[in-house]
C-alpha cells in the first residue's frame, strides 16, 4: 500500500529540488540537518533535534530537478519514498510525495496512513512557507 501527497510550490523545479538535497537549505523547511548532500548510493544522516530524533536514508535514484527515492525504517519495516517535481511552468511545480510499504494486515495500518499523510502535509507546507515566503521556523511547529 502507498500514501501520495501533492502540493503546488511557486518556485522552478530547480529551487525545489536543492531545498531538498542541499544539506545549508533542508534545516529551513524540514529536519534540523543532513549529513551531507543528497546523492544516489549515499546514506545520509538525517536529524530533528527538537524531537530528539535521528533516521538515516539510503538515496536510491536522483534525477536533477525531476526525482528523488531513498528508502527508510526499521530493518523489515523499511519504506521506499519517491519524491516527484514537475515543472509546470517557469515559476510553478508540482511536488509529490509517495510512500510505498505499508502493510494492510498490521492492526495499526489506519492509523500509520493518516500519521504518514500528515506528516507529509506539514512537510509540503513548511516547503511552500520556505521557498515562496521566505519563512523558516515552520518545521519546529508540530506538536506530537
Amino acid at each position: 500500500m502507498n500514501n501520495l501527497t501533492k502540493m503546488n510550490i511557486l518556485k522552478p523545479a530547480n529551487d525545489v529540488f536543492e531545498a531538498f538535497v542541499d544539506p545549508e537549505k533542508i534545516g529551513n523547511f524540514w529536519f534540523s540537518s543532513s549529513s551531507e548532500r543528497w546523492q544516489k548510493d549515499k546514506t545520509i544522516t538525517l536529524e530533528y533535534k527538537e524531537y530528539n530524533a535521528i533516521v538515516e536514508i539510503e538515496v536510491l535514484e536522483i534525477i536533477d530537478f525531476k526525482k528523488i527515492v531513498y528508502r527508510w525504517g526499521e530493518s523489515g519495516e523499511e519504506h521506499i519514498v519517491t519524491i516527484s517535481l514537475t515543472e509546470l511552468d517557469d515559476l510553478s511545480t508540482l511536488v509529490e510525495v509517495k510512500e510505498e510499504g505499508f502493510k494492510q494486515d498490521d492492526p495499526d495500518f489506519l492509523n500509520q496512513l493518516i500519521g504518514n499523510k500528515e506528516g507529509w502535509v506539514y512537510m509540503l507546507t513548511c516547503l511552500k512557507g520556505y521557498l515562496e515566503f521566505g519563512v523558516n521556523k515552520l518545521r519546529t511547529g508540530l506538536a506530537e
